[in-house]
């Protein structure tokens, strides 16, 4: 896959999510070791201030566009992207590919009792997926000791909650210490997949306004929300600049 689009700096991927999904699928069976990010606006507008994460983005294999922002931002520069690629829907159908293909999986990250309740879940709806090891977000920096953990288990894919610029960072200190493995990460998924955070219904995705259903099921979020209108306008000003 070769087609990308610019917005801001971050160089996303033009494609589907099917297309991203056979890509990811082809790398496994080749043992590519592989970095994916799912970024947003606010995961862009974080670049622009950190340089440090900005080359961490940079180092990336691909980076999907999670976020209708994105979407926009890429329409209004008049270089499209085909469509969105959420996170959590990703990382669902990687899920899949890994109950077909009885791989091993591990996940990083969130709270104690929500992983184990995401790893009960995973375990009754992907029955087939080998889950080679689990373990929570809460601990100091980058302990040598998790990584370890994660390497021995010998993962096809790593899943890796610790919420941006964190997870980034961590998989970027870690990846070369790896023969192989597919390694993304996806912020709040885990309680999502744990039934602690539910979905927007389907026809608020179809629509383009997961965003607005989180926000009202979720107020506490409108910080994070503040970050849409700021990427817009910047977006608008680089537009102007060309």
């Amino acid at each position: 896959m070769s087609k990308k689009v610019e917005v801001l700096g971050v160089e996303f991927e033009n494609a589907t999510q099917k297309e991203m999904v056979d890509c990811i699928k082809d790398r496994i069976k080749q043992n590519k070791k592989t970095f994916i990010v799912t970024a947003n606006p606010e995961i862009v507008m974080h670049a622009q201030r950190d340089p440090e994460y900005k080359n961490t983005l940079r180092s990336a294999d691909f980076i999907v566009p999670d976020g209708i922002g994105i979407i926009m931002g890429a329409k209004m520069l008049k270089k499209p992207l085909q469509e969105r690629i959420a996170g959590f829907d990703l990382m669902s159908d990687l899920l899949g590919v890994a109950n077909e293909e009885r791989l091993n999986v591990f996940f990083l990250g969130s709270r104690e009792n929500v992983i184990e309740q995401a790893i009960a879940n995973v375990k009754r709806d992907y029955p087939h997926v080998q889950i080679c090891g689990f373990h929570h977000g809460y601990f100091q920096g980058n302990d040598p000791r998790v990584a370890e953990m994660v390497k021995t288990s010998n993962p096809d894919l790593v899943f890796v909650a610790l919420g941006f610029p964190r997870q980034e960072k961590w998989i970027r200190t870690y990846l070369d210490t790896f023969e192989k493995g597919i390694f993304m990460g996806v912020g709040g998924s885990f309680d999502v997949l744990a039934g602690a955070v539910k979905r927007a219904p389907s026809i608020w995705r179809r629509l383009n306004l997961e965003w607005l259903y989180r926000l009202i099921k979720q107020p506490s979020r409108w910080k994070r929300m503040a970050f849409l209108p700021l990427f817009i306008l910047k977006v608008a000003g680089t537009k102007r600049s060309r």
